[in-house]
């Protein structure tokens, strides 16, 4: 029942984007709302968003087929299926907000691997073909030295382009909410807790109940309940550094997502349903071990996540590079006051559907993941 529920919704959000993909392919940017004050926009927040769920998801996988943990026998596969689909969910999204997409493949002839953009480029390009390789492997004797040491491979990778995206953030020393050292190192944490999330999703929606998905929703339960408060202390060490700093673009930046207009997605979304409430539930064994309950606090928590990654992109573009700068030049797209245009919220709800249909259809017709396989 579930799955079909989920089906219905994938289908109905890649309708919903098909406005979006059309807008943004013959017609090109003119509907969004970044412009030459506002750079980055939502796809740039998905694109760390997804990119973020894949590098987790691989992480997790690694249980299975690096480590050999006895309970994720069987796991890795669905872990290694989310990774595939949704790493291609974040290259959509960033590709769309590159003014010309056609020029990628300079990226790739001419690079400059000194610059964090290169590096994640190819980074991830070689992170794709690890996943594909990864799976390829596994359907055959997920044992062999040779899974081990592309999955180990595949580890470093997850770790170094989580780390990656928060040093394209950090390098940026004209924004000073994000001209931050530890924000490279928090990302792999973040990362994970996506990853958690996503498998949470994965095994208790759509793998059969019995003891064994209840052994691992609940372990996954308590990992999550132990990276929600890590994520808490993450929040708190930034915010109350930034406030007492005294630095005034830092500052500003962090008023605007605690009292400003930013405030409703971070106290409601963020913090309330992000984590506040998948705290409450899965500290409960009876509802932890429930595959329907895992799953909602996933989605819960991959919900606050995707606000997490605009809360850290919106509020430090809001503050202007050069004061009155704003006053003294007025047209299209010279704004900061920055909302999601209707055809970029489109573009996410069609990504966000392909993605979904992506894995359960290849839940339903590839064979080595309609073969459920427990530990023994």
């Amino acid at each position: 029942m579930i799955k079909k529920i989920v089906y219905g919704l994938g289908a109905l959000a890649l309708l919903l984007g098909l406005y979006g993909f059309y807008s943004r392919l013959f017609i090109g940017e003119r509907e969004v709302n970044y412009g030459s004050y506002v750079t980055w926009g939502l796809w740039v927040a998905m694109y760390l968003f997804f990119a973020g769920i894949s590098t987790g998801a691989y992480m997790l996988a690694t249980l299975d087929h690096l480590f050999n943990v006895r309970l994720f026998k069987g796991a890795g596969k669905y872990a290694l299926w989310g990774a595939l689909v949704t790493m291609p969910a974040a290259l959509i999204t960033i590709a769309f907000d590159l003014g010309h997409m056609e020029r990628i493949w300079k990226v790739y002839l001419s690079p400059n691997f000194g610059a964090p953009m290169a590096q994640l480029v190819w980074g991830y390009t070689l992170f794709l073909v690890v996943i594909v390789v990864s799976l390829v492997l596994t359907l055959r004797r997920p044992q062999k030295l040779a899974t081990k040491v592309v999955m180990s491979i595949g580890l470093f990778l997850a770790i170094f382009l989580s780390g990656g995206v928060g040093a394209l953030l950090s390098v940026n020393a004209s924004r000073a909410s994000w001209h931050a050292a530890m924000l490279p190192a928090q990302f792999p944490i973040f990362s994970l807790t996506s990853g958690v999330a996503l498998l949470m999703i994965l095994l208790g929606w759509f793998t059969p109940d019995d003891e064994i998905r209840q052994q691992r929703v609940r372990l996954l339960g308590l990992a999550m309940i132990v990276l929600i408060l890590v994520k808490a202390y993450y929040l708190w060490v930034d915010y109350s550094v930034a406030l007492y700093s005294g630095v005034p673009d830092t500052a500003r930046a962090v008023e605007l997502v605690l009292f400003g207009q930013y405030a409703w997605a971070f106290w409601g979304l963020q913090v309330t349903l992000g984590m506040i409430v998948p705290l409450i539930v899965l500290v409960q064994p009876r509802l932890a071990r429930s595959g329907f309950w895992a799953g909602l606090m996933g989605v819960l928590v991959l919900v606050g996540f995707a606000v997490a990654r605009s809360n850290i992109i919106f509020p430090a573009l809001a503050i202007p590079e050069l004061e009155g700068l704003t006053e003294a030049f007025h047209g299209p797209h010279l704004n900061i006051n920055y909302v999601p245009s209707l055809m970029e919220l489109s573009v996410v709800s069609g990504v966000v559907g392909l993605a979904t249909l992506a894995y359960l259809i290849g839940v339903d017709a590839l064979p080595f993941l309609k073969k459920y396989e427990v530990t023994k």
